[in-house]
């Protein structure tokens, strides 16, 4: 059964998919007829199972993250395009995440980012800010080589 996407979604719908696949099979030189073989060859190069590709070239998708890392593995593939083709990711979001947009009040403190994480008891949020404080200072340090000014 093929599943689309939310109206105005700019993701890949499982036929998208099926198609995106088929073609860079094609493209690594699988024979994709009926009878070609190509399916059944790149199962054995790719380690995924049978029934895993027959379901993505029959337009029902795929949003496993392990199978998704195999194909982008066996297709020799940046992992974030095999994401965007299979619909888990759009090019915005993947923009997005790659270029996050800076907080319009300036970056978190330790204290704020403790309580966006739920952590509440005071003990809790001295131990997670000391941490955070730690790592700063220690990345300020390593950076280039070379200890920061204090």
């Amino acid at each position: 059964m093929e599943q689309n996407n939310q109206p105005g979604s700019d993701k890949a719908t499982p036929a998208e998919f099926a198609r995106w696949l088929r073609d860079q099979l094609e493209r690594r030189g699988y024979d994709m007829r009926p009878r070609g073989g190509g399916q059944s060859r790149f199962v054995a190069d790719s380690g995924l199972s049978v029934g895993t590709i027959s379901r993505i070239l029959n337009k029902q998708g795929a949003q496993d993250i392990k199978v998704l890392e195999a194909l982008a593995l066996a297709l020799d593939l940046p992992l974030a395009e095999v994401l965007i083709a299979a619909g888990v990711l759009s090019r915005r979001e993947l923009a997005d995440v790659q270029n996050p947009a800076p907080r319009p009040d300036g970056p978190l403190t330790p204290e704020q980012a403790a309580g966006e994480m739920g952590i509440e008891d005071p003990e809790d949020v001295a131990h997670f800010v000391n941490t955070t404080e730690f790592l700063i200072r220690r990345r300020a340090k390593t950076r280039n080589g070379r200890a920061a000014e204090n």
